[in-house]
């Protein structure tokens, strides 16, 4: 018989590990709508799952209530479900079941306390999508059965790379910076080294991962953001020469808007932001020789952070703007 309609509240549960890249042409992506997603991670480890506990009390307010009355043998309900799958390579199709396990079966199972016939739907983070439906759960974990083949969505719009020296930035700073550069739909966040902010605290990483991990959750996408090993400016400046539309952040310099181009038929951009202190007058030399743009943001001095979120908002808007122009021109 046809599975039952999906409920409008199901999760979109991210899978970070398993690569749903099926064939075919790349799907519209779905219209917004009131849908968590939570992430598949790796395996189980007890310093992850004591970190992951530490905030079910606030994704459990966001999950759908709890069915109080009794329902009949068989009838499913579709609700969210953070689930975790071993790590392999394939192409899920219609019938295949995921067998998962880890932090995510425990948050699935003890805390949203689904069961058989909820439904769950997959993203892997690189565009593929898939719906499915939990068959069997024991205490190693859960099987979901995929009610459709892979679906694998496209990037949409220029995908911006952010280089930005935030190693030095103190008080959760650079945690704010790293998470509202996923919320915008950055592709990649990058730590640069420069003169004035040499060295990025290896214990930081970690937990800027986990932050991004978090922020993608959140904010619904289907391509998740990277966060690349820290790059000094001498290994920058062959991405720039490469780039287009690369634009450095400079005091006194023409104000980003008088910069963009009026038409682009570019798929990916770079941002780059100087640290507390801004640029070495080298630094800046090089990266203008390189073939970034400076570009400026008033007469006010601005920290780090803000001075990236800006110049990412303004290059969000304007490629959005872009591509719905290009769009009525199809």
């Amino acid at each position: 018989s046809a599975p039952p309609p999906l409920h409008p509240r199901v999760l979109r549960a991210f899978v970070c590990s398993l690569h749903l890249l099926g064939g075919g042409s790349a799907a519209p992506a779905p219209a917004p709508g009131r849908i968590r997603r939570e992430r598949l991670g790796s395996g189980p480890a007890s310093t992850a799952l004591k970190r992951d506990r530490r905030d079910v009390a606030s994704r459990h307010l966001l999950a759908p209530p709890r069915e109080r009355t009794a329902r009949p043998a068989g009838a499913a309900r579709a609700v969210a479900c953070p689930v975790s799958i071993p790590r392999r390579s394939l192409r899920p199709r219609q019938g295949e079941e995921v067998r998962i396990q880890g932090d995510e079966f425990w948050h699935m199972t003890r805390v949203l306390r689904l069961g058989i016939n909820d439904r769950v739907e997959l993203f892997d983070g690189a565009g593929g999508l898939v719906e499915g439906s939990i068959q069997k759960v024991d205490k190693g974990g859960s099987d979901v059965k995929l009610l459709e083949d892979a679906r694998l969505i496209a990037p949409d719009g220029i995908q911006w790379h952010v280089y930005a020296a935030f190693g030095t930035l103190k008080g959760g700073r650079a945690d704010w910076l790293v998470e509202k550069c996923t919320e915008l739909g950055a592709c990649s966040v990058t730590p640069l080294l420069t003169e004035r902010c040499h060295t990025v605290a290896e214990n930081r990483v970690d937990r800027l991962q986990r932050l991004v991990l978090a922020a993608v959750k959140q904010c619904q996408r289907i391509h998740g953001m990277l966060l690349n090993p820290p790059i000094q400016i001498a290994d920058l400046q062959p991405v720039i020469s490469q780039s287009k539309l690369a634009f450095v952040a400079s005091a006194e310099s023409p104000p980003l808007l008088s910069t963009l181009p009026k038409s682009c038929n570019e798929e990916s951009g770079l941002l780059i932001v100087g640290p507390e202190g801004d640029f070495t007058e080298e630094e800046v030399n090089v990266l203008k020789a390189s073939g970034a743009v400076p570009v400026g943001l008033g007469p006010c001095r601005l920290r780090v952070e803000t001075a990236t979120i800006s110049l990412l908002s303004a290059l969000m808007l304007w490629s959005d703007a872009h591509r719905q122009e290009t769009l009525k021109c199809r």
